[in-house]
């Protein structure tokens, strides 16, 4: 049964031993040997898969580029037999491989590029995926079976999620890798077999070094976007090795009187009650996860599909000449994150970055009803955010907090816990058009739930511009095999790119 572990603020003259402290039970979790579940099994090679699907759309984007170049600037640490990068050959003579954090940082940076993985939302929002890639880096580096990576992802899932749950990050301005960072560590520990003290220490270490201002997803968004989660991974490896050789962290992390919690967070006063799986209960959070259907902020997600549904039902909604306003009424999160509510121009400038774009609803929801559909590269090209009938309907699409839609986000109740909302549609002839969704398609308890085929569908489509059909085939063999793989094959978990794709000699240089 779960346990609710309640975390308060101490003073420097209240004692909290470290066993009382939440990173040491994070630590415990991560030690706790309980067997992985057949079905949380399935689901972590369903997101191995989701994962590579979009490494392989993003293989030739600007920031893999860099990242990818940075790793490969920096050789195999002495410590183990290295770690593959996402789209180059990770065996024989022609291998390309870097020491397990720029791994991390390579290959988690493409997962993130595209905002295409999987998600989960709560107290806070995350993409859970993003302990994959560092966790795979350092199971690759130091010679872990498929097993071992299992046990390991189940834990940094739980983790994170369990965080996500219980603390609110984005009301504080702190971006949402603060939770991935002690996430991410407790499953290396996991992976490693570490003791419970060595990872309390990388899970502090890793929060004390990955709290950041979530500035990076405001405004006219950067390509700092997609590196902030690879950066959390980066640093959690990086714990880890200092944790291993007996380096302390700043403590009580989270609670302490200079701590998280009273700087950033809620206050000296402040007190949270966060969900850990009691000792032998199976690590089963995945399964609350979900993952997109379309390249796109996740709070998009359900309104594209309303959107889609729109468009074949009333075509006349893709002529700006037939609609007055449209509003979205829809959570408090999607109103102030992605909607109108944030207040950012950039929101509605046709010439905004791709990042910027995928965090506009009024953005997506034009094109999409437009088009009835969502491509991730065509649906942000700049030709058709800049297309004169878009950028007017564009710019009658406005957001709206509507308390039942955020009650709704916030519920603990998966049957009624809802990510969309309500539109009403003023025509211009005096009309209205009102729909509404509360759940993506792909959700699972959308009108089309993900399943196996549909992630290998996904991987399929995705894959197939860039790498070669057997490579497609091998990758998609061996990866359903997870618990089962060698420590040699663990190894060859990794796409490489069909000849031509990628260009080493032509990235950016720097200072390494």
């Amino acid at each position: 049964m779960t346990v609710i572990h309640h975390v308060r603020v101490h003073t420097s003259e209240e004692e909290l031993p470290r066993e009382g402290q939440l990173a040491w039970k994070i630590a415990e979790v991560a030690t706790d040997p309980v067997p992985v579940d057949a079905d949380v099994v399935d689901m972590i090679i369903n997101r191995v898969i989701d994962n590579a699907s979009v490494a392989a759309a993003s293989l030739n984007r600007g920031p893999i580029i860099a990242a990818r170049a940075q790793a490969l600037d920096h050789p195999v640490s002495t410590g183990g037999a290295g770690a593959s990068i996402f789209g180059l050959p990770s065996t024989g003579a022609d291998a390309e491989l870097s020491s397990p954090e720029w791994a991390a940082w390579a290959n988690g940076v493409a997962v993130r590029e595209l905002d295409y993985h999987d998600t989960f939302l709560a107290a806070e929002y995350s993409h859970p995926g993003d302990n994959i890639p560092p966790i795979l880096a350092v199971a690759q580096h130091v010679g872990s079976d498929g097993a071992a990576v299992v046990r390991a992802i189940a834990t940094g899932y739980e983790i994170q999620m369990d965080l996500v749950r219980a603390i609110c990050l984005h009301r504080h301005k702190i971006d949402h890798v603060a939770h991935l960072g002690p996430s991410a560590a407790a499953g290396i520990g996991t992976l490693l077999g570490l003791e419970t003290p060595v990872i309390a220490q990388a899970v502090a270490q890793a929060l004390h070094t990955t709290t950041a201002t979530r500035q990076s997803r405001k405004g006219e968004i950067s390509t700092w976007k997609a590196h902030a989660p690879a950066f959390a991974g980066k640093m959690a490896v990086e714990a880890v090795d200092r944790a291993m050789r007996g380096q302390t962290a700043p403590a009580p992390i989270y609670e302490g009187e200079d701590g998280v919690i009273a700087w950033m967070l809620d206050g000296p006063n402040a007190s949270y009650d966060v969900p850990l799986p009691a000792p032998g209960e199976a690590k089963r959070a995945i399964l609350d996860s979900y993952t997109k259907e379309h390249s796109a902020e996740y709070q998009a997600q359900a309104w594209i599909d309303l959107a889609r549904k729109l468009h074949g039902a009333h075509p006349e909604l893709a002529d700006p000449a037939n609609v007055a306003s449209i509003v979205l009424h829809t959570s408090h999160h999607t109103h102030y994150v992605i909607g109108s509510g944030a207040n950012d121009p950039q929101k509605y400038d046709p010439k905004a970055s791709r990042e910027t774009l995928d965090h506009s609803i009024p953005y997506i929801f034009a094109v999409a009803l437009q088009d009835g559909g969502w491509h991730h590269v065509d649906s942000y090209a700049p030709e058709r955010a800049g297309r004169p009938d878009t950028v007017e309907l564009w710019h009658r699409i406005t957001t709206a907090e509507d308390p039942e839609w955020t009650r709704r986000y916030h519920s603990e109740d998966p049957n009624e816990k809802a990510f969309g909302g309500r539109v009403e549609i003023a025509l211009a002839d005096g009309t209205t058009i009102v729909d509404q969704i509360a759940v993506a398609d792909a959700h699972p308890l959308g009108a089309r739930p993900f399943a196996r085929e549909n992630y290998i569908a996904k991987f399929r489509i995705l894959a197939e511009p860039v790498l070669e059909p057997a490579e497609i085939e091998r990758f998609l063999e061996l990866v359903q095999r997870l618990p089962e793989l060698t420590v040699d094959e663990v190894r060859e978990l990794n796409i490489v790119a069909a000849p031509g794709v990628i260009d080493l000699s032509a990235a950016p240089k720097g200072l390494f």
